[in-house]
C-alpha cells in the first residue's frame, strides 16, 4: 500500500515533532534521551520518547512545555498522567508517547528493553556530539 503525499505530509510532520520534542527535553537538561520508532511493532502509536529529569520541578515544566509545543504544531495532547510523585510523567500525542522519568522509576519499568526491537531515531542536531 502507497503512501498519498497528504499522509507522506502527516508522518513528515510527526517526525519532525517528535524530534522536536526530543530536542527540548536536551534542551532543558533532561538526560539519556530515546526516541524510539515503534511504528512496525506497536498499533498503539508510532514514535515512543523517553528521557530522565532531574527534578519534578523540571519534569513537570518539561511536560507542559511539550504540551504547548504539540498545540501549537497541530499535535494536541490527548491525555496527560503523572503519579503521585511526579517521578513518571507521560503526555500521549496519540502518535507519540512521551515518558519523562525519575531515574530510579524508568531503570525499573525499563521501557527501553520492552522497546529493544525498535529502531532509534537520530534527533541530534548536526553540530551537537552524539555524547551531549
Amino acid at each position: 500500500m502507497t503512501e498519498t503525499p497528504t499522509q507522506r505530509d502527516g508522518a513528515a510532520s510527526l517526525r519532525d515533532f517528535a524530534i522536536e520534542s526530543a530536542r527540548l527535553l536536551h534542551d532543558r537538561n533532561c538526560e539519556d534521551i530515546i526516541l524510539l520508532d515503534v511504528r512496525d511493532l506497536s498499533q498503539v502509536c508510532d514514535y515512543v520518547l523517553l528521557g530522565s529529569g532531574t527534578s519534578d520541578r523540571q519534569m513537570k515544566s518539561v511536560a507542559d512545555e511539550l504540551e504547548d509545543i504539540g498545540s501549537e504544531r497541530g499535535h494536541a495532547c490527548f491525555r496527560k498522567s503523572r503519579d503521585v510523585a511526579s517521578t513518571w510523567i507521560v503526555n500521549d500525542f496519540v502518535d507519540l508517547v512521551t515518558h519523562i522519568f525519575e531515574p530510579g522509576q524508568r531503570a525499573y519499568y525499563d521501557l527501553e528493553g520492552l522497546w529493544s526491537d525498535a529502531a532509534t531515531v537520530e534527533w541530534r542536531r548536526e553540530a551537537e556530539p552524539a555524547g551531549s
